[in-house]
């Protein structure tokens, strides 16, 4: 058997990454909601929240990838790691996909998008994506089909997952939610250009003077862009795994598990450390809040040191350190 160390190693700092990446993310939108209260902005804390679950259940794979294969875990606790870990990235693919849907609302339906789209409805969708996530990350549970007949550590998807539940996932799941996307993604496209068109006519005639405003174009082409980023990003992460999964099911003489455990899986778990990246950078307001929290913290790091070397080196020490530390200077967030 193939030493599974340095995978393990790679799961480890994985995992890591994406707890620590998605936690700074959560905690900036929590701010931001405490500022703005905006719905869409519980979405985007629902899917930092999801994929840190992701990062925390596939953490728990470390050790067992770490240990001795003389002493595999249980077929039964395996199974219920490979559960939560499934259902925590059904859940970041669901908020996507309602990140996705509540922008195309916002385009499509501008005037009755607060009516339609209030804190009652928003958490409606949250608890009933939870629901359905762990609907079908426990569904092997349930379905003596989806699961693998024999057992040998260590722990991972396919140790106690058939790959018929990855072509079930594919069909029922995956690909109808990819056109989906599509859709969406075209249909605001179609609309945003509309909406550049008018006002470029209303410029041209004059139209602007009147009591009339137009639509906010920047705002539509920036929705565009970030369901656009969301659905590739999804889409490059996961389809590998999920085609690669039909084939071994098509055909069984392919032996296409160490791919699909050892790199296309980690491909798709990748895309929950691609999520708050993509949304610390793109998404303006994340990115403004997100340096606001790194000046506090310079800040706070700087007052210490200068309590610090206050302490140790008298007087001298505390002009010396407070005029080195006066120098920092913090460069203006680009827009």
């Amino acid at each position: 058997m193939e030493s599974s160390f340095p995978f393990g190693v790679i799961l480890a700092i994985l995992a890591s990454l994406i707890i620590a990446a998605n936690a700074v993310v959560a905690m900036a939108v929590l701010l931001l909601i405490h500022k703005n209260d905006g719905v869409s902005l519980c979405f985007t804390l629902n899917l930092a929240v999801a994929d840190t679950l992701l990062g925390v259940a596939i953490s728990g794979l470390v050790t067992d990838q770490l240990s001795s294969p003389a002493r595999p875990t249980q077929k039964t606790l395996c199974t219920l790691r490979m559960a939560f870990v499934t259902s925590s990235a059904a859940a970041s693919v669901l908020t996507v996909m309602l990140i996705a849907f509540d922008r195309y609302l916002a385009i499509k339906q501008p005037l009755r998008y607060f009516q339609i789209m209030n804190g009652l409805v928003a958490g409606a969708c949250i608890a009933g994506l939870w629901l359905v996530s762990y609907l079908i990350g426990f569904l092997p549970l349930g379905v003596p089909i989806f699961q693998q007949t024999t057992y040998q550590g260590p722990c991972s998807f396919f140790a106690v997952f058939h790959p018929r539940f990855v072509l079930t996932l594919s069909c029922v799941g995956f690909f109808p939610a990819l056109l989906l996307f599509v859709f969406f993604y075209c249909d605001m496209l179609k609309i945003a250009s509309m909406h550049s068109q008018q006002i470029r006519k209303m410029e041209h005639t004059g139209a602007m003077a009147g009591a009339y405003r137009p639509p906010r174009t920047p705002s539509d082409f920036k929705a565009v862009c970030t369901v656009a980023i969301l659905i590739g990003s999804f889409t490059l992460s996961w389809t590998p795994f999920l085609i690669t999964g039909i084939v071994q099911v098509a055909c069984q003489e392919c032996h296409l598990y160490l791919v699909l455990e050892r790199y296309l899986w980690l491909l798709g778990v990748g895309n929950s450390l691609l999520n708050p990246l993509i949304y610390a950078y793109w998404q303006k307001e994340v990115r403004q809040q997100l340096y606001q929290m790194t000046l506090e913290v310079k800040k706070g790091l700087s007052s210490f040191l200068l309590l610090l070397f206050a302490r140790d080196g008298g007087p001298e020490g505390s002009m010396g350190s407070s005029c080195h530390i006066a120098t920092i200077s913090h460069p203006q967030l680009d827009d």
